[in-house]
């Protein structure tokens, strides 16, 4: 039997997303974001309230960088959702090191394995909140999450998701089928 829930978004996987800009001073920023994922192939989408520093300073700069939330980075990438930018340097705050991309002007937070470096092509605003997509330009990631390809491998890199029904983050676990592949037993 199956019970109705009412007007609750259950979707999951939830990326655990981290994106950092800098202002317009140059101060580097960092943000905690649920709402955002991939939206083509090389296309990132974010849904920031309006109140952010991040979304102010995403009209500014127009660039951001994207880093991957991990099993190894949980405590670091939920203080980022904990504190606002506006009120506190949470770069400063969490002794992050920041390297400048070299494609965008944005700070790459060099405690992360992988990072999406990223130029603004959309903003819009609607029902209160700034959707942006941002096209990739580069992807930085550490050898220690990369297979014997070169490619990223998210056994090694162990990215975690946010769970919106019980508010915890969950590691994306083991390989249960082949993509364009198991389907084909259907045919």
């Amino acid at each position: 039997m199956k019970k109705n829930l009412g007007n609750i978004p259950v979707i999951a996987p939830l990326p655990v997303l981290i994106v950092a800009t800098y202002d317009e001073q140059g101060t580097p920023n960092a943000m905690n974001v649920a709402w955002g994922g991939q939206c083509g192939y090389h296309h990132v989408a974010l849904n920031l309230s309006l109140n952010h520093k991040t979304t102010e300073n995403l009209k500014h700069t127009k660039a951001f960088t994207l880093s991957i939330a991990t099993v190894d980075t949980l405590v670091l990438s939920d203080y980022f959702g904990l504190v606002s930018g506006c009120k506190v340097n949470k770069i400063e705050k969490a002794g992050v090191h920041i390297i400048r991309s070299e494609f965008v002007d944005a700070p790459i937070i060099d405690e992360y394995p992988l990072t999406l470096e990223c130029k603004v092509v959309e903003m819009q605003e609607a029902l209160g909140e700034m959707h942006i997509v941002g096209e990739v330009v580069n992807v930085q990631a550490d050898d220690s999450i990369l297979d014997t390809q070169g490619k990223v491998d998210f056994g090694k890199l162990q990215p975690i998701s946010f769970d919106s029904v019980s508010r915890s983050y969950r590691v994306l676990g083991e390989i249960v089928g082949k993509a364009f592949k198991d389907g084909k037993s259907l045919h």
